[in-house]
């Protein structure tokens, strides 16, 4: 701590100043604990947050030694300010002055003349002199400020620049009033002018620094925004348009899909996925991992190589799911998600599915819909060692089979959500292919603003 801050003061004190010593005492003791942590703050800090924390430190400590001086003049004088400490380049510095018009006298305070670097043997400026010491672009306000407190009796409070005979520019905050005489005229006038450039200096470098701040965060967002739909795009299917499966016979599989994006441009966890495995069946899947952002989009990722990859081997809807469950429950980060599987058998258009804590898939069929039984299945990542439960569904040619994700309809959720989906059976009916039907999706659905992304993945079981 300074040692300006820890000068002892006379044991007797005169009535009244005891409130102002204690107020005194503990302004210097808040100066001290700020100033210990400031010290601890590099002053060189490459990082931006610690440059912003450096500023906070300088403007606080700014802002205690100004009360400090105020308290310290409010006890001993109310006109004279002591000098400050020359190592304290925060220590506010504040002048008086008094013009009088009458005589033309002019009082002004010695630190006045230190704040405008004035020689203490020389003439006090009068007002029409004193806008030679102002940078030219600011005298026009000093000088508009003293014609209103003159003429109009406006009290003075503002800011302007001064120029001083060491080269020196300093910003100086003047307050002033005037004094009526008898007869209701100006007689004088009187002003504090308080050197804020340390102040001003202080708040610039929080603004800087905190714009710095928000600048980077903002950049960092946008990388990882940027990376994350990189993700999404390199992993999901790119289906423009309807994806037939080269596979002969009765009851394949016309397949569309869509992912539709947040209006705030959140990535999701959301996937959709069809693969034809090596016995003939396609494998389905449709997905949610909570979360947003890179750690979301490299999770679903991760979940839908396994989904692939377990589907290789022939692993069956359900024991899938649970072998998904096993996965998230051994991941660093805890997260919860939600999928459906299915394997459909082109031969005897027959399904097994399966699902963890997700919409029911929909299958429409002539002109009408319903959602399709659910086996039971708890959130993948809910609970440990969880089972998953199969369910089994014959299918005809032209059915339409509608998988989603939750937040496909905005606003709606679970059998709302589902019965709005329903809703869109006719439309099915008379639609010749999967991307008909995903395009009466989109247009019904998917122009309204949502909060999180939603996939959609519609099958149609072809003659």
């Amino acid at each position: 701590m300074p040692s300006h801050l820890s000068a002892d003061r006379p044991a007797a004190q005169p009535p009244g100043r005891g409130p102002v010593d204690a107020l005194i005492s503990q302004t210097r003791r808040l100066k001290g604990e700020v100033d210990a942590a400031r010290r601890d703050s590099p002053a060189d800090a490459a990082d931006p947050r610690e440059r912003w924390r450096r500023a906070l430190y300088d403007l606080a400590l700014h802002q205690l030694d100004d009360l400090d001086g105020h308290l310290a003049q409010l006890r001993d004088d109310p006109l004279p300010v002591p000098a400050p400490a020359p190592h304290d380049a925060l220590l506010s510095r504040v002048g008086s002055a008094e013009w009088d018009l009458l005589t033309d006298e002019v009082r002004w305070s010695g630190e006045l003349y230190r704040i405008l670097g004035r020689d203490p043997a020389a003439a006090p400026l009068t007002l029409d002199e004193l806008p030679s010491l102002v940078f030219e672009e600011d005298r026009p306000r000093l000088t508009a400020m003293v014609t209103d407190c003159l003429v109009d009796a406006r009290p003075i409070d503002g800011e302007f620049r001064v120029v001083r005979p060491d080269d020196g520019v300093r910003t100086v905050h003047m307050m002033g009033e005037p004094v009526l005489g008898a007869d209701g005229s100006t007689a004088s006038m009187w002003a504090v002018l308080r050197d804020v450039s340390e102040l001003r200096r202080c708040r610039r470098a929080v603004s800087e620094t905190r714009d710095s701040l928000r600048h980077q965060r903002h950049a960092a967002a946008r990388t990882e925004h940027r990376f994350a739909v990189e993700l999404q795009e390199a992993v999901l299917p790119t289906w423009h348009g309807p994806l037939r499966f080269p596979q002969a016979g009765p009851g394949t599989l016309d397949l569309a899909a869509a992912h539709l994006p947040s209006a705030h441009a959140r990535i999701g966890g959301d996937w959709y996925d069809a693969l034809e495995l090596s016995d003939g069946t396609t494998l389905l899947s449709v997905g949610d991992l909570t979360g947003h952002g890179v750690g979301a989009a490299s999770g679903m990722a991760m979940l839908l190589g396994a989904v692939r990859g377990m589907a290789m081997t022939g692993t069956a809807p359900g024991p899938l799911l649970a072998c998904l469950n096993r996965l998230l429950d051994t991941t660093a980060q805890p997260a919860l998600g939600s999928a459906v599987c299915l394997h459909y058998r082109p031969g005897t258009r027959s399904l097994l599915w399966a699902q963890a804590g997700h919409p029911a898939p929909l299958l429409f069929r002539g002109g009408t819909g319903r959602a399709l039984d659910a086996p039971d299945g708890v959130l993948l990542g809910a609970v440990s060692g969880a089972s998953y439960g199969q369910a089994e569904e014959t299918l005809d040619a032209g059915d339409v089979l509608l998988l989603h994700t939750d937040g496909l309809v905005p606003g709606h959720a679970g059998a709302t959500a589902a019965h709005r989906l329903l809703e869109l059976a006719p439309r099915f009916a008379t639609a010749r292919t999967a991307q008909d039907c995903v395009r009466a999706v989109t247009e019904e659905f998917g122009e309204r603003e949502r909060d999180d992304a939603a996939c959609v993945l519609v099958a149609r079981i072809t003659p």
